[in-house]
């Protein structure tokens, strides 16, 4: 009984955990030789064709930074719609932050997905659970069978790698990068959800490094 009770246990903090975490947070870089950060004026970008999963993105991390009393602005109420969709000259790219420097801008923080990987899942137990299946081999075999003949057995997902960059535009080259993070998603379902797991992974990551001041 002890040992069932364990088991369901264990199931269902597992599930909760999934349930809970869609981001895994990876590594980052900071500039060492930025004593200290304090935008005046931040630039959120998302890239990403998507212009509904660049909305929501964009305000749902703008609105994290403004409750950091850190003022900051959507690229979509400040950039064209199709400047993250089609491919810029570096001419373009630096007319447009000229243009935004003159603005008032001084730190941009964009966001883009680096690549997908497509993984396989499949249903075990912890090798610790050794119980009656795993006693003698014509048992493990009768359930474990079972493998090859259930396709829903195995699942395929997608894993997501994204990185979030901040530079401040107003340093020079040695001095601009200011923080970079690699995250993974994992199998998202929502634009919602995903996002808000990202958002807060990225909040909690910069507040942990001082970057940011936490609420």
């Amino acid at each position: 009984m002890k040992i069932i009770m364990k088991r369901i246990a264990l199931f269902i903090g597992m599930l909760l955990l999934s349930a809970c975490s869609s981001t895994r947070f990876l590594d980052s870089w900071r500039n060492s030789e930025i004593i200290s950060f304090e935008p005046k004026k931040m630039l959120v970008i998302g890239m990403t064709d998507n212009l509904t999963a660049r909305k929501i993105f964009e305000e749902k991390l703008k609105n994290a930074f403004v409750l950091r009393n850190i003022y900051a602005m959507e690229s979509t109420d400040v950039l064209d719609n199709g400047f993250t969709t089609s491919k810029k000259s570096e001419q373009e790219i630096d007319k447009m932050l000229k243009r935004i420097a003159d603005e008032g801008f001084d730190t941009v923080v964009i966001t883009s997905v680096k690549g997908v990987d497509e993984r396989v899942n499949y249903q075990t137990e912890y090798y610790p659970n050794i119980g009656y299946r795993w006693s003698r081999f014509g048992r493990y075999y009768y359930w474990y069978q079972d493998i090859y003949y259930r396709p829903q057995y195995y699942n395929t997902y997608k894993v997501f790698n994204v990185e979030t960059v901040i530079y401040n535009i107003n340093e020079d080259d040695t001095k601009s990068l200011v923080w970079v993070g690699a995250l993974n998603l994992v199998d998202p379902q929502t634009i919602s959800s995903s996002v808000n797991d990202y958002v807060e992974s990225i909040i909690k990551q910069l507040e942990k490094e001082n970057l940011i001041k936490a609420l």
